[in-house]
């Protein structure tokens, strides 16, 4: 990839060959621990994609060196063909069309669900500049399409420290999704939810594919088992396989790391 000019708008980042995310030759060390050697990671435009891997095995760090909390040592990352992640600082990341979920929910617990989802939308210049320099209605039709979409529409009035654990990591997901990013990071998604709730999480991610592009990071095998269409697996801060569940099940190196332990 080439690089390209500082880009803050999704609108002009460059995905025509189909790839949105380019992760090349990607070294991290931490004290001289390799947190990532040598790693490649390549995404097409509105795939869904689970990354595992045993505890080390660098999947935080990648996720970190994406959106710009870590800087890697070596290496390249670019958001579609142009736009050159790592001369971007944290900010200027998101508002280019990258979204990130912690495994703990950060919502405002003292306001409303209708609230938070106004805040984030708010917070990302872009989408301000879009949407809230029109009219009120169309700002709150946005809204009340992305609480449909995690399924909160009937919660809006609800202070957010009274949701569920399912509730707060939908309503998250939801205040990504208003400041209407390409890209989404989600991190262990259904730790600690019931199973209804981790089934309509399924759903939810498995649903935003095709208009966003979804990274989950998870342990819960059944889970990933059960939205899997294309499966990275890493270890000691590379790449040892990758493709579909049932290939990557069944690879010698991943049942040996991974999921013969």
């Amino acid at each position: 990839m080439s690089a390209g000019a500082r880009v803050l708008d999704s609108s002009r980042v460059d995905t025509h060959q189909g790839g949105i995310l380019y992760v090349e030759g990607v070294s991290v060390a931490f004290d001289g621990f390799k947190a990532l050697d040598d790693l490649n990671l390549y995404l097409d435009e509105g795939e869904l994609r689970c990354i595992i891997g045993p505890n080390g095995a660098g999947k935080t760090t990648l996720m970190d060196v994406i959106t710009g909390k870590t800087r890697p040592d070596t290496g390249t990352i670019f958001f579609g063909s142009n736009v050159d992640l790592t001369t971007l600082e944290e900010h200027e990341i998101v508002n280019a069309g990258i979204g990130r979920k912690f495994q703990t929910p950060t919502v405002f617990e003292q306001h409303s669900v209708l609230e938070n989802l106004e805040v984030a939308a708010k917070a990302n210049k872009r989408v301000w500049s879009s949407l809230f320099g029109t009219t009120s209605a169309v700002v709150r039709d946005k809204i009340l399409e992305v609480a449909e979409t995690v399924g909160l529409a009937q919660t809006l009035d609800r202070q957010a420290g009274n949701l569920s654990h399912g509730q707060k990591q939908w309503l998250e997901i939801g205040m990504l999704l208003a400041q209407d990013p390409m890209l989404l990071l989600v991190d262990e998604p259904v730790a600690g939810m019931s199973q209804h709730e981790v089934e309509r999480t399924g759903e939810l991610l498995s649903g935003l594919a095709g208009s966003h592009t979804v990274v989950v990071v998870e342990h819960d095998m059944e889970f990933i088992r059960s939205i899997a269409r294309k499966v990275t697996v890493l270890h000691q801060g590379r790449v040892i396989a990758e493709g579909e569940m049932d290939d990557v099940q069944q690879n010698p190196d991943v049942v040996e790391v991974y999921l013969g332990e």
